[in-house]
């Protein structure tokens, strides 16, 4: 079995198709995976972590703007794709794939289009509420559209071809153990933890208001425990602005600031909230955790669909939504307050949340990549 994944810009673009590969390889010891991916996206830092061969294409997303700096900007992206349909079918050519898999993001759109022009089987995988453009671009022609939610079936017309299965998710996720990883944390019955983090890169406008509600805590003395993931962007210069406002972490052990969470399936199991963005894919970890949370959005995703995500999980009673502009360090911080002090109403989310679940959307993937392969065999 050979797979060709492709994807990026974000990490949600990214790490369904980690999840798709590490499955397929359970099922198939011998299945062989490439990635395609951007030159400057964050596939550059995951997917070679995981250990699987990346090839690049240079190719940029269409500008919105109808400046002449937008046109500009446009023509130079449908030259580049031209060329970046040329290039991946020498890629595709050369690797011989069984399907080709596009998890979404402008960097997927080259090599799903040259494998639908070469004849070889084509899997979208939509993770969104609201379908992107790349994937209303390429569904007309692939054997197979995965979605997550329903109105993104009917956004894109329905039919067969279009199935729901939920977002796959990372095998320690599905192993994740909240007693045991509450254990581990040194986590007492009582004990409350508030897990944050803005996606792998940061968000500098949220994390400087993340660094004021660490002084905020600091200076009330909180007593549950809470872990912000900063990200690399914001490593040096987060710390330093959370002191000058008044966090005095070294005295507040309760309290960590750290670049990043490579325990993350164990904080979320043992977190009692979780503060985030709203990418599909976390949403789909915290569900099958059932994990309660404060959804804060970004605003600069295409077509606004961390919104889409956030309410359609919201309107579940499964999570609160703060949106960013609303998001300042004190607004953050009561918050955080008023759920904690709420057992009930976490508990309820955490169940709401978990009645969204899709524990088996990895195997329904599998099947349907499956059938779309047997299609051309």
């Amino acid at each position: 079995m050979k797979l060709y994944i492709t994807g990026g810009g974000t990490g949600g673009h990214v790490t369904p198709g980690l999840a798709i590969a590490r499955y397929f390889e359970q099922k198939h010891p011998d299945t062989v995976v490439r990635f395609a991916g951007s030159e400057r996206g964050i596939e550059n830092k995951l997917v070679p972590r995981e250990g699987y061969p990346l090839d690049t294409i240079e190719i940029i997303g269409l500008s919105r703007a109808m400046s002449l700096k937008g046109v500009a900007h446009n023509i130079k992206a449908a030259k580049l794709a031209v060329a970046a349909v040329g290039k991946a079918k020498k890629l595709l050519k050369e690797a011989r794939p069984d399907c080709v898999i596009g998890c979404g993001g402008y960097a997927s759109f080259a090599v799903v289009r040259a494998a639908q022009q070469l004849g070889i089987p084509t899997v979208l995988l939509e993770v969104n509420a609201l379908p992107g453009k790349v994937t209303k671009m390429l569904a007309k022609k692939a054997d197979r559209v995965l979605v997550c939610f329903e109105q993104a079936k009917e956004l894109l017309g329905g039919g067969d071809k279009v199935v729901v299965t939920g977002a796959p998710v990372r095998g320690e996720i599905l192993a994740a153990d909240r007693g045991k990883a509450r254990a581990r944390f040194g986590l007492k019955e009582e004990d409350q933890l508030v897990v944050s983090f803005w996606g792998s890169m940061g968000a500098k406008y949220m994390n400087e208001h993340m660094a004021g509600t660490l002084a905020l805590e600091c200076k009330n003395n909180v007593a549950y425990h809470h872990v912000h993931a900063s990200g690399a962007a914001a490593r040096e210069w987060m710390p330093k602005m959370a002191e000058e406002q008044g966090a005095d972490l070294q005295n507040h052990p309760n309290i960590e600031l750290t670049e990043y969470i490579y325990d993350m399936a164990d904080r979320l199991a043992a977190a009692d909230l979780v503060v985030c963005r709203a990418g599909a894919a976390t949403l789909g970890e915290l569900c099958l955790l059932g994990r309660p949370a404060i959804l804060v959005p970004s605003p600069f995703v295409a077509e606004n669909h961390q919104e889409k995500n956030a309410r359609a999980l919201e309107q579940a009673g499964g999570c609160s939504v703060l949106l960013e502009k609303d998001a300042d360090p004190e607004t953050l911080f009561h918050a955080i307050q008023d759920m904690l002090r709420n057992g009930e109403q976490l508990r309820q989310m955490g169940r709401n949340a978990t009645a969204l679940a899709a524990p088996d959307a990895s195997e329904k993937i599998y099947q349907e990549i499956m059938r779309a392969i047997g299609v051309h065999s």
